[in-house]
């Protein structure tokens, strides 16, 4: 039984997680997949470090390609992030014939075509089940539990950070301001939170499921994107009021051929399942034409939950290794990309206004709606004494993304409208 033996590429969190568990579990893989998985080499920054994991000297290095050019190593293992560098490193490998596993969704967001094109030629693998949410198995779900399925929408928390933000100002009634600074202090969100709170995270993810699961070449600049940074206590007070949860969602949806994928603050029915996933847990639903609705769920982030992930995949690659079946079992996007026009993109929308508190104000709101065919489900109107005007609160039925940018558009120039305060997707 001639070991497999791995090359890890980051030792940080994720990393740590990997060598625990292959370590840990040894029997278990050794079970699954017929011969000893042995960690070869690992690449850090610095060999000196004092770590939470032993880890042989000697097996350790600072130079990367130690490892991608070591004719013993089987796989490697890519958990230190980056993008250009990495991709060099990876292309290098496969080229090598060396097996990857990377939980790197921005690498593989930006250049999965080029590397997958690549692991091909060459009869190798790259699994990145770890890069989208963490230890939930979406990745090989879509792959191959929906093989035999048509899927037509995927909408997913994919953001853990964004959802503990969101989860905290609707249970406590807490300012995004300041529930921002206690998860950066809790080390849920970074110093500089951008890539996070207004979306580019969770986007990358969405370009990565809305390939596999619509089977064509989606890139990250066809998501419309939208962060949380603009979210008011008020907003998410107002949703509760009507029934509602917000939400950072990620939705991809399918339409005949055209698709659409967006992420954006949604109002989210609080009787669907995905409304009472909280705190730094995500979910992935997906609608297939056969199976219906189904829903994925588990943490999204953290040492162990993606260790599991990336060691699962690791397995996978064994496995392939052991029948000779390496580079053969990828999705491939073998559809014509085609968008859906902002006409064709449909939902229910929830809009907040600032109006002048007088008379004939709602009539000529509604006058705007009616212009551009779309029709109200709801309205609420209330006086704001401190701001001496009214706020509206308006829920539509389902109009297209165009006629809500025309309504927009409009009440941003008529002149009973202070503001515009909130325009959300409704979903459920």
């Amino acid at each position: 039984m001639k070991p497999v033996k791995v090359g890890l590429l980051g030792l940080g969190t994720v990393g740590t997680g990997v060598v625990r568990i292959v370590e840990r579990h040894q029997e278990d893989l050794m079970s699954q997949v017929g011969s000893p998985i042995v960690i070869e080499k690992v690449l850090v920054q610095n060999v000196d470090k004092s770590r939470s994991i032993d880890v042989d000297a000697a097996k350790l290095t600072t130079d990367a390609w130690e490892i991608i050019r070591n004719p013993d190593i089987d796989v490697i293992v890519e958990v230190m992030g980056g993008i250009e560098r990495t991709k060099e490193y990876l292309l290098e490998a496969l080229s090598l014939g060396k097996h990857v596993v990377t939980a790197n969704k921005d690498l593989m967001a930006l250049h999965g075509r080029e590397l997958l094109a690549t692991a091909s030629e060459n009869r190798c693998d790259v699994f990145y089940e770890a890069s989208v949410a963490g230890g939930i198995p979406i990745i090989r779900t879509l792959i191959e539990g929906f093989s035999s399925d048509r899927i037509t929408k995927i909408m997913g928390i994919v953001n853990g950070t964004t959802n503990y933000i969101l989860t905290k100002m609707s249970q406590e009634g807490a300012s995004y301001a300041d529930v921002l600074k206690e998860a950066q202090e809790l080390g849920y969100a970074e110093a500089d939170p951008t890539s996070d709170v207004e979306g580019l995270d969770a986007a990358r993810k969405m370009t990565i499921l809305s390939r596999l699961g619509f089977r064509c070449e989606v890139g990250l600049e066809d998501v419309s994107v939208k962060g949380i940074s603009s979210v008011g206590k008020e907003d998410i007070a107002y949703a509760k009021r009507l029934g509602y949860e917000v939400k950072l969602l990620g939705i991809a949806e399918r339409q005949g051929e055209s698709i659409s994928v967006s992420v954006q603050p949604t109002m989210v029915k609080a009787s669907h399942p995905i409304a009472s996933v909280n705190g730094v847990f995500n979910a992935v639903y997906v609608h297939g034409e056969a199976v219906g609705e189904t829903m994925f769920y588990g943490a999204g982030a953290g040492e162990l939950p993606t260790a599991t992930s990336i060691v699962a995949d690791l397995v996978a690659v064994v496995k392939n290794l052991k029948i000779g079946v390496n580079g053969l079992g990828g999705a491939s996007s073998f559809k014509e990309r085609v968008l859906k026009s902002d006409e064709q993109i449909s939902s229910k929308y929830f809009l907040r206004l600032h109006v002048a508190d007088r008379a004939g104000v709602l009539a000529r709101i509604t006058q705007v709606f009616a212009e551009y065919e779309v029709s109200l489900e709801s309205v609420i109107q209330q006086p704001n004494p401190e701001l001496k005007e009214a706020e509206i609160i308006v829920i539509t039925h389902n109009a297209s993304k165009a006629a809500m940018n025309k309504v927009v558009d409009a009440f941003e120039t008529l002149d009973v409208i202070q503001k515009v305060k909130s325009v959300y997707r409704v979903e459920g």
